[in-house]
């Protein structure tokens, strides 16, 4: 029983993979930095769950993994840096707190606690261990570029800080997503059933509205024209 729950743990926050969506983008030119800092203690009240749930979350990580993968340690680093993201951050010019929003937010979170919950009540099947692993750690790495790329602008409601053009975002529109996106499959390769599939298209409904939420609120950015122009794919270059 003991190990079993070990296991359920540790696959419960491999999973997570520290999703807190990104959310916001920005150019960052000297005088909004120094915005930035004069504002960085007035602090938002979603800051306190958000630093939390972060440090609760690399707590047992470190306690229930009892032998570190590189994917592991990836995001390790990426909860780090996200505790300092919710020390430092500065408030949104615009945020969406409407229902649909809060919702999507909530099944995005959910979805793998529902799968890792759903794989201990029903045994799932290996596929493809190997190539489930190899997606899992280009997720990961992909998720904490990204991270990195959004620096202080990350955050977990859509919201409106500006617009980041560098890194991944030069690339595709919303990289982190992606990464998500692909870490599932490669989770599903090491061990899927039926309820773990539908649960994980349940997730990227959510993901897919957050993208759209997110655009709205990105959309009233100067740049975002010259953006979206110069970046024309959201997820897949040459797809959508």
């Amino acid at each position: 029983m003991i190990t079993t729950l070990w296991n359920l743990g540790v696959r419960t926050l491999s999973r997570l993979r520290g999703k807190f969506s990104s959310l916001t983008r920005i150019r960052v030119g000297p005088r909004l930095r120094s915005s930035c800092v004069s504002r960085m203690w007035d602090r938002h009240f979603a800051d306190l769950p958000l630093l939390g749930v972060t440090a609760t979350e690399l707590a047992i990580l470190f306690f229930l993994t009892p032998a570190f993968e590189i994917a592991d340690w990836i995001y390790v680093l990426q909860h780090v840096v996200v505790l300092g993201i919710a020390l430092t951050r500065c408030p949104p010019k615009a945020q969406d707190r409407s229902v649909l929003s809060t919702g999507a937010v909530v099944v995005s979170y959910g979805y793998s606690y529902a799968q890792v919950i759903y794989l201990s009540w029903v045994p799932g099947d290996p596929t493809w261990p190997a190539g489930g692993f190899v997606m899992v750690t280009l997720a990961a790495g992909l998720s904490f570029a990204s991270l990195l790329a959004l620096g202080r602008l990350f955050g977990v409601r859509p919201a409106l800080r500006g617009l980041m053009m560098r890194g991944p975002y030069s690339i595709i529109r919303h990289p982190m997503y992606l990464s998500y996106m692909v870490g599932d499959v490669g989770y599903n390769l090491q061990d899927w059933n039926y309820g773990t599939v539908l649960l994980m298209m349940a997730g990227w409904t959510s993901l897919i509205y957050r993208i759209d939420a997110e655009e709205r609120l990105l959309a009233q950015d100067p740049g975002w024209p010259k953006y979206v122009m110069l970046v024309r794919y959201r997820l897949l270059p040459g797809v959508w």
